[in-house]
């Protein structure tokens, strides 16, 4: 009895060793490095080797130690270079071919494994995170490779775009190697998708305006992102960044006047040149933003009756406003079509439409050409026939004082 109590103890204490042995983050390395070294370049023995080796191993916690040979062929030490240990492979995406085709077959490894074990997602997406930190450490090549990868899972929704976090690292932008790795990286990810992948996923996370941060402070410029860019092949991207950065001026334009009307500020000395200058815009993008600032600074009353009184009031203060950014007659065509979607959009003014642009013709906003115009081929199709009815009497006004005008001429001329 006593030796059959003894034996069942030895058991148990060689199963404890075992099982230390395969938690053992040395016996860990060394395994997949064998495994690697065996199945060599043919990624698909890889994977079958790494789902496999799943249901003995502990990848999840291990799963650094996994990509970083995987990856680099063994463990990173801080900084992204080997660690002194020499347990390493020479069968990883660093020493692979430098090309898109091979790129995407070590994706498709990546993908299966994260497939057939779902809690290493996480662990991945830190990987990559890190391994984008340690961008100094590899060589180019390695870059390049690295950069072609994460484009890949990036289009093919592998990762979030938040990893694109580390990029903004300061040392990695003020070295220029952030700018140079998004090439790479963009461009994968729009051969293997589109722009559009690019900007949904962009937005998704927040960093749709952050694009120009690849660049230090003193290049940090709509114009340097551009070129750089576009140089190098990534026109789609440059427009993207390019239209962004408009988008977030005109915002921060549009919060800035609301805060100026909320403050009672003068617009007397707005200058309009330099408004637009600083900003990059047209006068016609400028005076679309005008109206919207105008119009949203007030709550209308909900009765018709009551709100084109109320909208008189308000536009004649800020008429002198409108007019700063309507000296050309695209602009005040703009601002009328502005006008008649407003209106339209927002039942009480449907009635309100014809007072308004006589209020602005009076305050010298609206020229009789641009009314005209408007009226006779420039108007859209949102509330036409209702507003086009109520602009018949003044119309034919217009043009009766035109006529008119043209007739005094010509006699003063004989």
């Amino acid at each position: 009895m006593y030796s059959s109590v003894l034996a069942t103890h030895l058991c148990l204490v060689r199963e404890r060793l075992d099982e230390k042995k395969v938690f053992d983050p040395t016996q860990f390395q060394e395994t997949i490095v064998q495994g690697l070294n065996q199945t060599g370049s043919d990624l698909d023995a890889v994977a079958k080797f790494l789902d496999a080796s799943g249901a003995k191993l502990d990848y999840r916690r291990y799963a650094e130690t996994l990509f970083d040979i995987l990856v680099a062929g063994g463990m990173l030490a801080p900084g992204g270079t080997l660690s002194d240990d020499l347990t390493r492979t020479e069968f990883c995406l660093f020493t692979a071919q430098e090309d898109l085709e091979t790129m995407q077959a070590y994706a498709q490894v990546f993908n299966k494994l994260i497939r057939r074990y779902k809690y290493l997602e996480k662990g991945f997406e830190e990987e990559i995170k890190k391994l984008l930190l340690f961008l100094k450490g590899f060589t180019e090549s390695e870059r390049n490779k690295l950069a072609m990868l994460t484009g890949i899972l990036l289009a093919n929704g592998n990762i979030s775009a938040s990893i694109l976090n580390s990029l903004y690292n300061e040392n990695l932008v003020k070295e220029g190697v952030s700018a140079a790795f998004a090439v790479k990286l963009f461009k994968s990810w729009i051969h293997e998708k589109d722009i559009n992948s690019v900007a949904g996923s962009l937005r998704k996370v927040g960093m749709d305006n952050r694009l120009l941060e690849l660049f230090p402070a003193n290049k940090r410029s709509c114009e340097h992102f551009s070129k750089y860019f576009t140089d190098a092949g990534l026109k789609e991207l440059s427009d993207f960044a390019r239209n962004q950065q408009a988008i977030g001026s005109r915002k921060e334009l549009q919060k800035d006047l609301q805060e100026q009307m909320e403050r009672g500020d003068p617009f007397k000395d707005v200058s309009p040149k330099e408004e637009m200058k600083k900003n990059n815009i047209s006068e016609q993008t400028m005076i679309g933003i005008v109206w919207t600032s105008v119009m949203s600074y007030v709550e209308w009353n909900k009765k018709e009756e009551l709100v084109t009184e109320q909208a008189i009031k308000h536009l004649k203060q800020y008429s002198p406003l409108l007019k700063a950014f309507t000296s050309q007659g695209a602009s005040e065509i703009l601002l009328l079509v502005k006008m008649q979607e407003y209106c339209y959009d927002n039942i009480h003014f449907m009635n309100s439409f014809q007072k308004i642009v006589v209020l602005l013709y009076k305050a010298d906003v609206l020229s009789e050409e641009a009314i005209l115009k408007w009226y006779t081929e420039a108007h859209v199709a949102k509330g036409r026939s209702v507003f086009l009815e109520q602009m018949k009497k003044f119309v034919e006004w217009l043009k009766n004082a035109e006529e008119e005008s043209e007739s005094e001429e010509d006699e003063a001329a004989d």
